[in-house]
């Protein structure tokens, strides 16, 4: 029994170090795209350097990749095993009083980003690699194609409605995770912990806002 407690606590601290990074990411990955709507330059710029720096292709990119999969997998093998404990499932037991509709359904939101992301990835990253691996696509030096590139997919409002749904739900996805995370590891404090939900909170409404006035500034300036 101790075994067994010790592993899920292990796999938590495993998932709120992946949660973590990807927190991370998110905050760099918007303000990059940021850049897209003040300057097309910067963002040309910016978007060249992510995507031929070797450190960032060969490195970080990878670890990224893992990191992702990593969260998600976790996040499916926890809720099964946490599913499969609970003698009393919250349709018998009034979830409502003991946590949020969030808490009790992150797999659902999870399952939704996850569509996102294979959406994503097939817009800008299986599209870059072709442009900068298959002959005859273009020229993959060209500094300037991705603000163009970037712009034009969000010419389709399915698309936008698409990344607007996603990016509301990873809000409520981030406003459980963020704080939930810092639990995982011990971070719990009568002082500190109003401040980590605080954070969250803001964290949580501001990442996704931001991407989604991206979407929608790409899209009304068509």
């Amino acid at each position: 029994m101790a075994g067994l407690k010790s592993s899920t606590i292990g796999r938590k601290y495993a998932m709120a170090l992946s949660a973590m990074f990807l927190l991370i990411f998110l905050v760099v990955h918007l303000s990059v795209n940021m850049l897209s709507v003040f300057s097309q330059d910067a963002f040309n710029s910016a978007s060249y350097f992510m995507g031929y720096n070797p450190a960032i292709q060969f490195l970080m990119q990878p670890v990224l990749m893992f990191g992702v999969l990593f969260h998600f997998i976790m996040g499916f093998v926890l809720e099964a095993k946490n599913n499969k404990a609970r003698p009393v499932k919250y349709a018998v037991n009034d979830g409502n009083a003991n946590s949020t509709w969030m808490s009790r359904n992150m797999i659902i939101s999870g399952l939704v980003i996850l569509a996102f992301l294979g959406l994503h990835l097939y817009d800008f990253w299986f599209h870059e690699m072709t442009y900068k691996y298959v002959p005859g696509e273009g020229d993959p030096n060209d500094l300037t194609r991705f603000w163009g590139e970037l712009h034009h997919k969000f010419a389709d409002l399915w698309r936008v409605v698409f990344y607007v749904v996603a990016f509301v739900l990873l809000g409520l996805h981030l406003a459980h995770g963020f704080q939930s995370s810092f639990q995982s590891i011990g971070a719990r404090h009568p002082k500190y912990t109003p401040v980590i939900k605080a954070v969250g909170n803001w964290y949580s409404i501001l990442i996704p806002a931001g991407f989604i006035f991206i979407a929608v500034f790409h899209y009304i300036t068509q």
